[in-house]
């Protein structure tokens, strides 16, 4: 192989390795000056390989039973978070069971906005009814997310 191929091989792996990572990749959907878009940018940074919630443009997890891989973590378009607490608790625990999710993925005041923008959008696609008596959620509009 000559040194200009070698050269231009060399060139485009970047380029290459960019494209494979954008592969499946929806973006953030949560729209720029929103309160929540740096949470959902964090997200999509931090969490994204495991999980999936589509503010964040986030597809790691699989919904399809038998399909899931042992580091397929919750799928937060279906499964709604109610309390900021709780998910602070996920995040600094390394989820509620400890066993694959890396403790303190994120900290401080970027777990804040994390755990705020999860409890804002997950659950758009919960196939599971408010139980009764249930209080209302402690989240704003869902408009915020995508749809």
């Amino acid at each position: 192989m000559s040194r200009s191929v070698r050269l231009l091989a060399l060139a485009a792996l970047p380029l290459a390795a960019a494209v494979l990572v954008a592969c499946g990749s929806l973006g953030v959907q949560v729209p720029k000056g929103n309160e929540f878009r740096e949470g959902a940018e964090l997200f999509s940074q931090r969490c994204a390989g495991c999980h999936t919630l589509k503010g964040a443009g986030a597809e790691g997890s699989t919904a399809k039973r038998g399909q899931n891989e042992r580091t397929d973590g919750p799928n937060f378009d279906q499964r709604k978070e109610r309390s900021i607490r709780d998910v602070l608790y996920a995040i600094r625990n390394g989820g509620f069971s400890g066993a694959i999710m890396p403790q303190s993925i994120v900290v401080g005041g970027e777990a804040e906005k994390v755990a705020r923008f999860v409890v804002a959008c997950s659950g758009l696609n919960s196939r599971q009814p408010e139980a009764p008596g249930t209080p209302p959620p402690s989240s704003p509009p869902r408009s915020i997310c995508a749809k």
